[in-house]
């Protein structure tokens, strides 16, 4: 219940930010739009919309990290934290209350990309359902590294390591533009090694169809996020425990 109360309040705060919410949201749909657009007036198939919608809809989740990282850098520069800070609320209450409320967001920016997708040519099946089930761990991996970049880092900091940084690394290590083994080389090497690049192998697999690999991707992604999850909570609770002295 202390989890989700403080939820609720972090709910409302999200929802008063109209201007990111559109922006983190629509922004994704704009990429696809785009990118379709060029497919449309190519030879090749470069953009295939069946491999293009996960793609832009794991890309379009690492706007969710800036919206993390930036609420929880927030709260902890003000005197709001310092008040919550004397409540019973745990270090786990924090990060969980802080991902509650991201996670509908999350959902409803991925079940747009797809929407639009079915406008662009994407055939409608259940497994449009599947794959969105398939990108949550990955939207909750987003949400955690923005929650471990506002625990270490200041709002302006947070902005430029999951605005700029992560944006990046997500756009370029994940296959979503371009079929990696065309690169090779240690650029693979470190691409298979992130989670971005399972991500999006996941969701095109669930996408497809194809069941059996689902998992071997699957797998990389929720093992990030439970490592991610739980560094995130330990070192909020350092920053708790060096705020209190």
């Amino acid at each position: 219940m202390k989890t989700l109360a403080f939820a609720l309040r972090n709910s409302k705060e999200i929802l008063r930010d109209r201007l990111s919410l559109a922006f983190g949201i629509g922004f994704p749909v704009v990429l696809l739009l785009l990118l379709s657009a060029i497919q449309s007036n190519i030879p090749v198939k470069l953009f295939a919309i069946d491999r293009l919608a996960p793609g832009i809809a794991v890309f379009g989740l690492s706007f969710i990290s800036l919206f993390s990282g930036m609420l929880i850098a927030k709260d902890r520069t003000s005197s709001f934290m310092l008040r919550l800070f004397t409540s019973p609320l745990t270090s786990s209450n924090f990060i969980f209350g802080y991902t509650l409320p991201l996670l509908p967001m999350a959902v409803v920016q991925v079940a747009m990309c797809f929407i639009v997708a079915f406008f662009l040519g994407l055939t409608v099946s259940i497994n449009v359902l599947l794959t969105i089930i398939v990108l949550i761990p990955v939207a909750i991996l987003f949400i955690a590294i923005g929650l471990l970049s506002g625990s270490l880092f200041n709002e302006k900091q947070v902005s430029g390591v999951c605005g700029a940084l992560l944006t990046n690394l997500s756009a370029w290590l994940s296959g979503t533009w371009f079929d990696l083994d065309l690169v090779g080389g240690t650029f693979k090497t470190v691409a298979d090694a992130l989670p971005f690049v399972h991500a999006v192998n996941a969701g095109r697999a669930a996408l497809s169809g194809n069941y059996s690999a689902i998992f071997p991707d699957l797998w990389w992604v929720i093992g990030y996020t439970v490592a991610v999850m739980a560094i995130a909570i330990l070192v909020f609770t350092r920053k708790m425990n060096g705020d209190n002295i």
